[in-house]
């Protein structure tokens, strides 16, 4: 793909989802987009003339090829470097028809475009300058965003926030990398101009934001794929009910056999623009049986990997038995990183719809950082309550705030603050200058390989190949 953008072809595909529809609308971009459409459209009767052609503006007017009204359109022309992708680009606005579709990128490709490849319109921008690498990933993102959540931090790294997050902290290592290379220069003087205690200061500052950004992942991968929650607890008590309930469907098989559910079942909803990934669990219980013993550890590891952990507890069990499940469950979840809301289901069999079951287990497990509430998952009661805790156990951080959602930045803040960490130590054991700037210079190349400051093709081809062909 490299080579095709350093010769700068025009390219065309289609930007709008592939099928029928009311409309549809090709891009145009390269050196030759507007030669190519003006030359295939008419406008007020006459071919538009390049001369003629107005930034930013929509004309109306009609496809013309080799003499043959090929359809009504709507042509909106991109000067260079106005536009997307930098280049001078063309926007065709046909009706929805596959026939007509298809039969204007074959007349395109005969006048001299060829089909663009997978994000290769983004790529283009990206090498014109239009947005950093990070930019461009927060596009495919806002593309599959799924809720509001989603979208208010594909739009936040978008408007380049983490970016600029990243280009501080990476100014700031390439000043203190300077400073050391300087002395090497002069080390038979013996010089010093990085002072030890403010160098160990600033990275102190430095490694505490690389890590802050690389534990946001965990949150951020959560809204952006859909907050997983686990709903578990012994058998028969109700999760698979509880599953139907928040989904107003029969999803789940409901029974009163114990250890129906031998496979987790995961089903998403949007609940207030949050998605959620519902999880459906064996029921925990000692069994000899094969098939509901690897159910039942896989429940397990999905308790592992939620971010929240809906524990159901049966009101109509015998009271030492439900605190027990309860201590039992609080033992399977980290409360550091995790949220468990204790759920006593069927209370529609009680006279206190489980008012007093709530306080007595509220105060026996006398922890605040444990939600306890009463539903009945059979007849809906209580769904509100479980909405609202879901809505209030969310770690989430402020609206505007930087939260790394792609797996390729994780991992490069990872390594970067590995290389920070090594840094420290080696000031505190007063290591030579030369063996503590290389892990430096580590440090910056990784923290630039997110905004693309440093990248190979070959990362950039594995990036942009799963854009779609459009975009």
């Amino acid at each position: 793909m490299q080579s095709n953008i350093l010769n700068n072809d025009t390219i065309c595909a289609i930007a709008t989802p592939h099928g029928m529809g009311a409309i549809a609308t090709v891009r145009v971009s390269g050196a030759k987009a507007f030669p190519i459409v003006a030359a295939l459209f008419q406008h007020r009767g006459n071919f538009m003339e390049i001369s003629e052609v107005v930034s930013h503006k929509a004309y109306h007017g009609h496809l013309i090829n080799k003499g043959e009204l090929l359809d009504e359109v709507l042509v909106t022309f991109f000067k260079a470097p106005h536009s997307f992708t930098g280049e001078d680009s063309a926007e065709i606005s046909v009706h929805g028809s596959v026939f007509v579709q298809q039969k204007l990128l074959q007349v395109l490709i005969a006048n001299g475009c060829r089909m663009a490849e997978a994000g290769e319109f983004t790529r283009r921008a990206f090498v014109n300058k239009k947005f950093d690498l990070a930019q461009a990933e927060a596009i495919a993102d806002l593309i599959g965003s799924e809720s509001e959540a989603a979208h208010r931090v594909a739009i936040n790294q978008l408007r380049g926030g983490f970016s600029k997050e990243l280009q501080v902290l990476r100014s700031k290592l390439l000043e203190m990398t300077s400073l050391m290379e300087l002395e090497l220069d002069f080390s038979e003087e013996d010089v010093e101009f990085a002072d030890r205690s403010q160098l160990k200061a600033l990275l102190q500052e430095i490694l505490a934001k690389v890590n802050r950004l690389r534990d946001s992942f965990h949150l951020g991968n959560a809204i952006r794929n859909g907050i997983p929650v686990a709903i578990v607890g012994q058998t028969n008590t109700g999760k698979s009910t509880l599953l139907n309930a928040l989904l107003g469907e029969d999803r789940a098989i409901v029974s009163d056999i114990a250890g129906t559910t031998r496979d987790t079942i995961e089903e998403t909803l949007n609940i207030n623009g949050i998605l959620y990934r519902f999880i459906d669990t064996a029921g925990l219980r000692e069994t000899d049986e094969t098939i509901e013993k690897i159910g039942i550890e896989r429940s397990y590891k999905k308790i592992r990997e939620a971010t929240i952990v809906i524990g159901m507890l049966d009101a109509t069990i015998d009271y030492k038995s439900m605190l027990s499940s309860s201590i039992e469950m609080l033992g399977k979840v980290d409360l550091e990183h995790q949220q468990l809301i204790l759920c006593i289901n069927k209370v529609d069999t009680l006279d206190d719809h489980g008012e007093a079951l709530l306080g007595q287990l509220r105060q026996d497990l006398d922890n605040e950082e444990i939600m306890v509430i009463c539903l009945s998952a059979k007849h809906k009661f209580g769904l509100n309550d479980l909405y609202n805790t879901l809505k209030h156990s969310q770690p989430f951080a402020h609206p505007d705030a930087t939260l790394v959602t792609n797996v390729r930045h994780y991992e490069a803040l990872l390594h970067a603050s590995e290389s920070l960490s090594q840094v420290q130590q080696q000031l505190e054991m007063n290591i030579p200058i030369d063996l503590i700037s290389q892990d430096l210079r580590q440090a910056i190349y990784h923290l630039g390989s997110i905004t693309g400051e440093i990248t190979t093709d070959e990362v950039l081809g594995s990036i942009f190949s799963r854009f779609c062909i459009g975009k």
